[in-house]
């Protein structure tokens, strides 16, 4: 189930208010290590939930139940009211902390974008973005939700197209939200954007650069060398 993606957009958020709301603590909070401990964190909460869903099952489910033949789909395997009960709950409460933590964030970046000046303004405008997508992509993530009752809607109409309805909505609810970040985070990376535009559009590249993508500097400094 879809856990870490919400935890992984608070995490960026806060991340953000704090390179712009505090840029003088930015470098003492966000060091190397406490980062590999925020996503140390997030996973061991991510994998919790589902640790425990499992737990219940081996305990109160009998040994025949493992040889059926079903359909790999969470509610078919975790169809006990506790399954039901903890997952809404679950994901009820972390949605809404995450929903809260990229609105307060929001809001604090905004109005630190509307005293800035300068380099400045730029930099906590493209924090407010950011921002703004990681909402975006929330709402995406809360898309788990619906598609349960999408997928019910969509197969009784069309029963005939169970596997490509079951996959069309996995994409859209559980992929989608992934595939954001790193897809942005990459296309506004400039030395990776340049990488992708030569690659796809030769032609608008001039053959110097296509042969060396680095440009004639890097190229001057391995002669020298």
């Amino acid at each position: 189930m879809l856990w870490n993606s919400p935890l992984n957009l608070a995490g960026m958020a806060l991340e953000r208010y704090i390179a712009v709301c505090k840029p003088l603590h930015h470098v003492q909070i966000c060091t190397v290590q406490r980062t590999y401990g925020f996503i140390t964190l997030i996973w061991a909460v991510s994998i919790m939930p589902t640790v425990t869903d499992v737990i219940f099952l081996v305990a109160t489910q009998p040994l025949s139940s493992f040889s059926r033949n079903v359909i790999c789909y969470y509610s078919n395997i975790f169809s006990t009211r506790f399954h039901k009960t903890h997952r809404e709950i679950g994901q009820g409460l972390l949605l809404c902390f995450v929903f809260l933590t990229v609105l307060i964030t929001y809001i604090n970046v905004l109005c630190a974008a509307r005293a800035a000046s300068g380099l400045n303004q730029t930099s906590a405008r493209n924090a407010r973005n950011t921002i703004l997508l990681h909402g975006v992509q929330l709402l995406i993530c809360m898309s788990t939700f619906i598609a349960p009752f999408i997928n019910i809607m969509l197969v009784t109409a069309w029963p005939d197209k169970r596997p490509t309805i079951l996959f069309t909505t996995y994409l859209v609810s559980g992929i989608l939200p992934r595939l954001l970040s790193p897809l942005i985070y990459g296309i506004r990376d400039k030395t990776f954007s340049s990488h992708i535009r030569m690659l796809y559009c030769w032609s608008c590249y001039p053959a110097e650069k296509r042969v060396n993508p680095m440009g004639p500097q890097s190229r001057s400094k391995k002669v020298s060398h």
